[in-house]
């Protein structure tokens, strides 16, 4: 199997893990000692032999007939996906999606934290959620002294590479893009890319052709 199959299977088995969590906790929450794949499998629709392959990758052991101990596999998951630590991260634009992402609470059942906003306009200083917004030009400067490795771009499309190319000097190593351009960076540096204009493409194409959306 080849290197771009392998971490193709890989990163969709990362993606089943907070669908998984979602539902232990849910399991967690009425007192069950012990997680069946088959159970878990049934609520989000998937093979049980997918379930319980991806549980073992996580070194927790099951016991016939019960399941996966409950509150280890939960303990498990969220150490491989790295959940049990903060990661804290900047993110560079506050606007209308910029803004979104400051205030969605969901992030903290993630261990993912931001710290802190950059936004070339000014009347966008202040607090956002919460969260400090700096101006744009002290983005390179605040991630250095913040020691974050993880930054976020809201930005819109002319200034995406400016804005990575100042995460980057700041130290930042993963970059989470949520806008259209496919940034240049070097090899030490992992991007995100989330394309929101495929994904309604996608969408927007199987609803006309009348199939099942995946």
């Amino acid at each position: 199997m080849g290197r771009a199959r392998k971490a193709e299977i890989g990163d969709r088995m990362v993606k089943r893990f907070p669908l998984y969590l979602r539902v232990l906790r849910e399991m967690a929450e009425q007192d069950k000692p012990y997680a069946s794949g088959a159970v878990v499998a049934k609520a989000l629709s998937l093979d049980p032999i997918v379930v319980r392959k991806d549980f073992s990758r996580t070194g927790v052991r099951g016991t016939p007939r019960l399941g996966f101990p409950l509150r280890e596999v939960i303990a498990a998951i969220e150490r491989f996906l790295g959940w049990n630590a903060h990661t804290e991260a900047v993110l560079a634009g506050a606007g209308r999606l910029g803004s979104a992402l400051l205030g969605y609470p969901g992030f903290q059942n993630q261990g993912f934290k931001i710290v802190a906003a950059f936004d070339a306009n000014p009347r966008k200083r202040g607090r956002i959620a919460g969260i400090p917004v700096f101006p744009a030009d002290q983005l390179t400067n605040k991630s250095r002294a913040l020691g974050v490795s993880l930054g976020i771009l809201t930005v819109p499309a002319d200034q995406a590479q400016v804005a990575a190319d100042a995460m980057m000097a700041g130290g930042i190593r993963g970059i989470w893009n949520f806008t259209p351009v496919q940034i240049a960076v070097p090899a030490d540096v992992i991007v995100k890319h989330e394309d929101l204009a495929a994904g309604l493409a996608v969408l927007s194409h199987r609803l006309r052709q009348g199939g099942f959306i995946a």
